[in-house]
């Protein structure tokens, strides 16, 4: 089997929400967000960056593949929009590479904003210099085979949390979190909420030592 024969389900294309929402999330970081979701729905600790370019905010672009296989991966090229961010789940495979110097280049060309494996990378030095944030289970130089099978654009667990097409991502130093985009409109409000607590008692603590 090669890639152009490779058992790849393609859901059927998604809308993606208004960018105001992009804006929106932009401006509070990650522990912020997680403090106003209960402490949930945040990818578990070993998805972690790959450089010290981690900011983004985008709408989950889902892919799923069999361990250690990037056909999915590669056929999602043809479905990436400007403002998407790339979860793939590897099944926190880390004995070969679904993602590289190549398809990292090509994501950015495309649109995406960010790039989320639970698995692993290779060419990670090359990968930092193209400023794309990513976030990994690990590194190897082993490549991967591209037989499938996989799909695209159905939900996907990546570190433990479910994301669908569309959803809101979020990452930055501290990790990744994931918005159900029918819950962004109360999570945004509650975060707002929790920052506004969060300045008034830094205010407080610096009034109290200066």
């Amino acid at each position: 089997m090669s890639l152009e024969t490779a058992d790849v389900r393609i859901s059927s294309s998604w809308k993606r929400p208004e960018k105001k929402w992009l804006s929106a999330f932009a401006e509070f970081p990650v522990a912020n967000i997680g403090d106003a979701m209960e402490r949930l729905n945040m990818c578990d600790a070993g998805i972690i960056p790959v450089s010290s370019n981690t900011a983004f905010v985008g709408f989950a672009f889902p892919v799923l593949v069999t361990a250690g296989d990037n056909a999915a991966v590669i056929k999602s090229l043809d479905y990436i929009q400007p403002g998407d961010v790339m979860m793939i789940n590897g099944l926190g495979h880390i004995d070969r590479a679904l993602v590289g110097e190549q398809l990292t280049q090509r994501f950015q060309h495309a649109g995406a904003v960010a790039q989320v494996i639970d698995g692993a990378i290779r060419d990670r030095k090359v990968i930092e210099s193209t400023g794309l944030p990513t976030f990994c289970r690990g590194t190897t130089p082993a490549g991967p085979f591209k037989n499938g099978p996989g799909v695209i654009g159905e939900p996907v667990a990546i570190g433990g949390v479910v994301c669908s097409a569309g959803d809101i991502v979020v990452g930055d130093e501290d990790g990744v979190i994931i918005i159900p985009f029918w819950r962004a409109e109360a999570v945004l409000a509650a975060v707002q909420e929790v920052a506004r607590r969060e300045a008034e008692m830094t205010a407080e603590v610096t009034g109290k030592y200066q």
